[in-house]
Order: structure tokens, then C-alpha cells, then sequence
């Protein structure tokens, strides 16, 4: 074996995470009969799946031009999102959800193809569809979707799918400029008779009425803003808060599913020792048991001989004392 070939990875990779751990141990036995320890020890290494990441390493290698598709909206919906283009990252996100559903049903498909996959009640596909997710916000979640080496389930971080709304905060210098600007009064239009002193103080009080209501309204709608930015500020330091507790449980829980991935393992590897051992076992048991036949039969027949010899002989006694 020259070396660890692209080809060996995906057929590990495409094999169930219930068979995975022979398989691996297989090819690495194999690398050394060949006697190619680096090789060997590059397929040592490899880790096995889960069974949610092995649908979407299933896919990846099945299907690739379909998880090509995802990389590329991925890319587009993330330029979209960087550069605040509402309208487009709207139209990007609805096709992402049309495709994010596309991928799950042909999961699914796929599973229902391979012989030993888990049944169709089974299948995590939320973790699926999660990871299929996560790949739009996270860049080194989809390399490894594209790869088709994804060892768990990723989880979707909240990557923006509706943008954050363009809103103008009014001050209190939006005011200020109205107060500042002079009342227009209605000057003589040529051909018409100059409006009543009495009609121009009505207009006036009108006109002051209409911009003391817009200042009103743009008070409230300022207050308004201001509980919606609380709000919204209250809700970030939340969400950020859970998220690093998320984080943290995730974090340790990769720990702790590592270290039983780890004892597994070694479990798996004496267990295949006790196996060989109890081959041997039982080998040399039938061994056994045919010498101790053969020597049985051998020591009956040799039980009968010396019967019949003794009986010769006492006959051959016997006729000797009648002659005399």
C-alpha cells in the first residue's frame, strides 16, 4: 500500500459506525502485511462517526455535486449577510431552506439503500439537517461536509436569516433643526386679493398644531425605538450567555465522548484477542479429543490381543496336562 489513498478514507467512511471500528482495523493490519507503518498509522488515527455524521459523509461521497450546491449558497448567503443586502440574503435564505429539505429526503434515500443502515424511524435526521445548516455559518463545517469526513453532528449557531432592520433613531437635533426653520407664510399671489390678517393667524396656528403633532409622533416613536433597542440588547446578552454555556456542555461532552470512543476501542481490541484466543482453545480441545480416541481404540485393541493371547496360552495348558 504506497500510501493512505483518498479512496480507502471514503470507503471507511462509507461504511456503518457499527462496522467501523473492524474495518479500520482491518486496513491498518493490511498496511502492515504490506509493510507500510506510516499508512498504518494514519488509518489508526481515523475516528469513527456517528450515525448522524455518517449520513452526511454518505451524502458527500454519494452525491457531491449536491453538497457542491450547499457550499456555494453558503458562500453567497454569507457575502449577503457581511454586506446587509436585505432583499437578497431574504431570496438566499428561502433557498436554503428549499435546499437544506432537498438534502434530508435524499438522505434518507441513501439510507434506505445501504443494507446495514439503521431503519427509517431511526434516523437522526434532525441532527442531519442541523449539521446541513450549521455548514451556512460555519466555513470549517462545510469543508468538512464537503470532505465527507464529518466525525459528529454539527449544531446551527443561528447564522442571520432575516436582516437586522435598517432603522433611523430620531434625536432630539431633528427638533431642534424644525424649530430653527422659519415658518413659511403665504406671501400675495399676483392676480388674487391679499388674504385677511385674521386667515393668515389661522393658518399659522394650524401650521404650529401640525409641526407640535409631528414632534409628538416623533417623540413616541423615539420612545418606542428606545424599549426595542433594550430589548433587543437584553435579548443578544441572552442569547450570548446560553450560547457559552452551550458551548462549554458541547465542549465537555466531546470530552467525555471521546474518552468512551477511546475505551471502546480498547474494549473492541481484547475483545478480538479473547477471540483468537478462544479459537485457539477450541482447536486444541478437538486435537485432543481425536488423540484421546485414537489412543482409546489403540488401547482396546491392545486390551483384546493380550485377552486372546492369554487364552491361547491357557489352552495350550490345558492340552499339555491331559497328554500326561
Amino acid at each position: 500500500m504506497p500510501g493512505l489513498s483518498a479512496e480507502l478514507v471514503q470507503q471507511l467512511y462509507r461504511t456503518p459506525p457499527d462496522r467501523f471500528v473492524a474495518a479500520r482495523d482491518a486496513a491498518v493490519a493490511e498496511a502492515r502485511r504490506a509493510g507500510d507503518p506510516t499508512t498504518a498509522r494514519q488509518l489508526a488515527r481515523l475516528r469513527r462517526p456517528t450515525v448522524a455524521a455518517w449520513l452526511v459523509n454518505l451524502l458527500a461521497i454519494r452525491r457531491p455535486e449536491l453538497v457542491a450546491d450547499l457550499v456555494q449558497l453558503a458562500d453567497a448567503l454569507r457575502v449577503a449577510q457581511r454586506e446587509l443586502r436585505g432583499p437578497r440574503l431574504r431570496e438566499l435564505s428561502a433557498q436554503r431552506r428549499a435546499v437544506v429539505g432537498a438534502l434530508v429526503a435524499e438522505v434518507r434515500k441513501l439510507a434506505a439503500a445501504e443494507p446495514d443502515a439503521p431503519p427509517a424511524s431511526r434516523l437522526p435526521l434532525a441532527e442531519v439537517e442541523a449539521t446541513l445548516n450549521a455548514a451556512f455559518s460555519d466555513v470549517e463545517v462545510a469543508e468538512q461536509v464537503r470532505a465527507g469526513r464529518l466525525l459528529r453532528a454539527a449544531s446551527y449557531a443561528g447564522f442571520g436569516e432575516v436582516p437586522r432592520p435598517q432603522l433611523r433613531l430620531v434625536t432630539g437635533d431633528d427638533e431642534e433643526r424644525e424649530e430653527e426653520r422659519p415658518a413659511r407664510r403665504p406671501g400675495p399671489q399676483r392676480g388674487r386679493p391679499e388674504a385677511a390678517p385674521r386667515t393668515d393667524r389661522a393658518a399659522e396656528r394650524a401650521e404650529q398644531a401640525a409641526q407640535r403633532a409631528a414632534r409628538a409622533e416623533r417623540a413616541r416613536q423615539r420612545r418606542a425605538l428606545d424599549r426595542e433597542l433594550a430589548k433587543a440588547q437584553a435579548d443578544q446578552e441572552r442569547a450570548e450567555i446560553e450560547l457559552t454555556e452551550a458551548t462549554g456542555q458541547e465542549r465537555d461532552g466531546v470530552a467525555v465522548l471521546d474518552r468512551l470512543e477511546a475505551e471502546l476501542a480498547e474494549l473492541e481490541r481484547r475483545r478480538a484477542v479473547a477471540e483468537q484466543d478462544l479459537s485457539r482453545a477450541k482447536l486444541a480441545r478437538r486435537a485432543a479429543e481425536r488423540a484421546v480416541t485414537v489412543a482409546r481404540r489403540r488401547a482396546g485393541e491392545v486390551e483384546a490381543a493380550v485377552e486372546a493371547l492369554a487364552a491361547e496360552e491357557g489352552d495350550a495348558d490345558a492340552g499339555g496336562g491331559a497328554a500326561d
